[in-house]
């Protein structure tokens, strides 16, 4: 559905004029005006609607139509086609939430197309209409705007993912169990947060290299392609942190399980031990236990006594072997 539409002369709103597209169309026309119109999740009868009123090409309209795009910015005709994927931060969740926006500049007109809730374009037309000089150079200005916005929200989910990467670098070396899972799922935000992002840098050169631009206007834009290329490199440098914090964790869990499994063998090695020195008198015992009648040792005077030293001294040469080679 349409969001909001208006035609701009001279920088100054005017409300649509009756008539529907057409009129509005015509109004931009005559007074040397644009016109801005904001739709959300149109169906592919309201965007043809609007290609038709205003001579939009077909294809970028087609495109236009279709979510799920890679960033990129394309020239059909005379109209400029840029696919942006806005990005916020749930503080709540710790995630990063990701929009898709469309944006067509034709002659005299600019559509925004939102598939999604995450960007909300109502501070940009608010800020160019408290400026109607910025406003009257008409629909590639609005464009600029609206890629500067973009990338200015950005930057808290910069922020956002910084917190969350510190917040796990302590839980690594708390021993979390659960960190491992988070460290993958934050590698998941920052790989598709890269792929909103990294496409920017050559947008924006591509933007501010052309000719048709004036001074002010390219000044804006090398601001705005500067900002989005340190944010490119913070990413870049997020993915690499990750990937050592990774290897760091991975390290910690194998030492964990390596000193477990030291402390396990400890635990066999005395069980082992004390189970040997409880068999010899056992074995011993068992041996003079059996009372065969041809045993000449049960008719001994010292047999028992014997019985006895033989066990108490197989235990102790036991125990002291299994002491010296710390087994106990």
């Amino acid at each position: 559905m349409i969001v909001d539409s208006a035609v701009y002369r001279d920088g100054v709103r005017h409300p649509p004029p009756g008539g529907g597209l057409p009129a509005m169309a015509a109004a931009a026309r005559a007074g040397d005006g644009i016109a801005w119109i904001e739709l959300h999740e149109p169906s592919p009868g309201e965007l043809a609607g609007v290609a038709e009123a205003f001579g939009l090409d077909a294809t970028a309209v087609e495109d236009a139509a279709r979510a799920h795009q890679r960033p990129r910015l394309e020239r059909h005709g005379q109209t400029l086609l840029c696919v942006l994927r806005p990005a916020r931060y749930i503080d709540a969740r710790e995630t990063v939430e990701f929009g898709e926006l469309h944006v067509m500049a034709g002659p005299g007109v600019v559509v925004a197309v939102r598939h999604d809730d995450v960007c909300d374009l109502t501070p940009v037309r608010e800020g160019l209409e408290a400026r109607p000089g910025l406003l009257a150079r008409g629909p590639r200005a609005v464009l600029h705007e609206i890629l500067a916005r973009v990338v200015e929200d950005y930057a808290p989910v910069v922020d956002g993912l910084e917190n969350d990467i510190d917040e796990i670098e302590d839980e690594v070396f708390s021993g979390s169990h659960t960190v491992s899972r988070r460290i993958y799922e934050l590698s998941r935000e920052v790989i598709a947060f890269h792929r909103a992002a990294r496409p920017l840098g050559a947008m924006l050169q591509a933007l501010v290299t052309d000719p048709s631009l004036d001074d002010a206007d390219r000044r804006h834009l090398r601001g705005v392609r500067d900002q989005a290329l340190r944010v490119i490199e913070q990413i870049d440098g997020f993915r690499q942190l990750l990937q050592n914090i990774l290897n760091v964790n991975l390290t910690l869990e194998t030492m964990a399980l390596s000193e477990a499994s030291i402390a396990q063998n400890d635990q066999v090695k005395k069980i082992s031990a004390w189970a040997a020195i409880l068999f010899a008198p056992t074995l011993i015992g068992t041996v003079y236990g059996m009372n065969f009648v041809h045993m000449p040792e049960l008719q001994w005077r010292a047999g028992y006594p014997l019985a006895i030293a033989m066990m108490v001294a197989t235990s102790a040469t036991l125990f002291l072997i299994f002491t010296r080679r710390d087994w106990i």
